[in-house]
């Protein structure tokens, strides 16, 4: 489920394959802004069934904090 999460985002963000990894934050990406960050959210839960309540959503800066609120 990580490889699936790391691959959503980088389709999300317009990145290469293997540019996001465990360790990716927020700030490491320009590509990775407030909409950006919606529409991650929206595509974990379209895509892969991963529900984020929004006030969660708002505490995520990295692809490890996405790993911790969708449990995984």
């Amino acid at each position: 489920m990580r490889e699936k999460i790391m691959a959503l985002v980088e389709a999300v963000l317009g990145l290469e394959a293997g540019a996001v990894t465990e360790s990716t934050e927020a700030a490491d990406l320009a590509e990775w802004d407030s909409l950006a960050q919606v529409l991650i959210i929206g595509e974990l839960e379209s895509r892969l069934g991963i529900s984020i309540p929004l006030e969660e959503a708002a505490e995520i800066y990295s692809v490890k904090d996405i790993f911790e609120k969708a449990g995984v």
